[in-house]
């Protein structure tokens, strides 16, 4: 498990990467202001687990074939790791597929609500006009 904290246009933000059953996961979350050291302590202790648990989307890395590397690539390309900061491609591919699937579900959610106001709305125009039509 890896937790990338970085500043990201005006708040900071969180990105938690781990593995579960061979597939990568990941989970952002907006710490806002600059974090301290006990707020961070607090996010892991408390809120990480749960946000972990609402992970449903996650991407299996590929098996790439080896094939021979050139050594002085190879130390540029160690040397460009280690200089590297923030979250791996895979990882943000994994908070894409989560992304999508909270927007699915919400749309579905938003609709059904829709869906109900206008049926409420409609049964009590009906009452009104039962009322109007009797006269009251």
């Amino acid at each position: 498990m890896m937790l990338t904290i970085y500043f990201e246009k005006t708040f900071w933000v969180g990105v938690v990467e781990f593995e579960e059953s061979d597939c990568l996961k990941a989970v952002r979350y907006v710490f806002g202001s600059e974090p301290k050291d006990e707020e961070i302590l607090t996010f892991i202790h408390t809120k990480l687990p749960t946000l972990i648990q609402t992970v449903h989307s996650s991407v299996s890395p590929f098996a790439k074939a080896k094939k021979c590397v050139n050594p002085k690539r190879l130390a540029r390309q160690a040397a460009n790791a280690t200089k590297q900061t923030g979250i791996s491609t895979k990882a943000q591919a994994a908070l894409k597929e989560d992304l999508e699937c909270r927007k699915i579900l919400r749309k579905k959610v938003s609709r059904k609500q829709r869906e109900e106001e206008t049926a409420r709305k409609r049964s009590l125009k009906v009452v009104k006009r039962k009322k109007k039509h009797r006269g009251k």
